[in-house]
């Protein structure tokens, strides 16, 4: 059977801590494929800055070097919010089983499961593996979410488990960053190399993105924010 994750976020820009998310997802569940998913509309969060455009051109860059991954059009081809339920419903359509896909997504994203579209039954659509991020570990999640502490396994344990879709918990590093701190730094002139591939970086630069935001559409200051320092996110 092909393990396949899928990795989706809006990517505005893409970052070396969904890079290391992906990159410990496929390591710790031997993953044949990595489909790399920007979203066409995302639906909890503003219009991206960068357009699809370019957010398609970072993360083939960003893929570039990594065996097995791929930038994926999947969401960008539909012109609807890009809902994790209805990208999986699409992806059946299409002939994937839902034990041979695993959404990958982080810990803090993980712990409000229970916001998404068409819970709890998205839980049956494929594998949720769930990676640590700077201050969320998954070994929290248990105590978060003890509904669903019962679907929660590690990858040690994880190929008993195969023929129904579980929850798979993955702690592993992953950069402190997120794209609203890369856009933060690109307006203020600062440097964004340890952040980001070098293609990324490059491609940022060529086109000025981020570079000069319009008032409506500006990156604010956390320091200057009540939630200041909490930018470890994946957005």
């Amino acid at each position: 059977m092909r393990r396949i994750g899928i990795l989706g976020g809006t990517f505005d820009p893409i970052h070396r801590g969904h890079v290391d998310l992906g990159v410990a997802a496929q390591r710790a569940l031997g993953l044949q494929e990595v489909l790399v998913m920007p979203a066409s509309l995302p639906p909890h969060r503003d219009e991206p800055i960068a357009s699809s455009f370019h957010r398609f051109a970072m993360v083939a860059m960003a893929v570039a070097d990594h065996d097995g991954w791929q930038a994926s059009e999947f969401e960008l081809r539909q012109n609807t919010p890009s809902y994790t339920s209805s990208t999986l419903t699409r992806l059946h359509d299409k002939g994937y089983q839902p034990q041979e896909l695993f959404f990958l997504t982080g810990a803090d994203a993980f712990s409000r499961i229970e916001t998404w579209k068409n819970y709890p039954a998205i839980l049956d659509a494929a594998h949720f593996a769930i990676v640590s991020r700077p201050g969320h570990s998954v070994e929290t999640l248990r105590a978060q979410l003890p509904s669903l502490a019962s679907r929660m396994t590690t990858p040690s344990a994880e190929a008993s488990s195969l023929q129904r879709p579980a929850i798979i918990l993955i702690n592993a590093p992953t950069l402190n960053t997120s794209s609203t701190e890369i856009r933060l730094r690109c307006a203020r002139g600062q440097s964004i190399e340890a952040l980001v591939a070098p293609g990324v970086q490059q491609h940022i630069a060529r086109h000025g993105l981020y570079s000069s935001l319009d008032a409506d559409r500006r990156v604010h200051d956390p320091s200057q924010h009540p939630a200041a320092g909490r930018l470890h996110g994946q957005s």
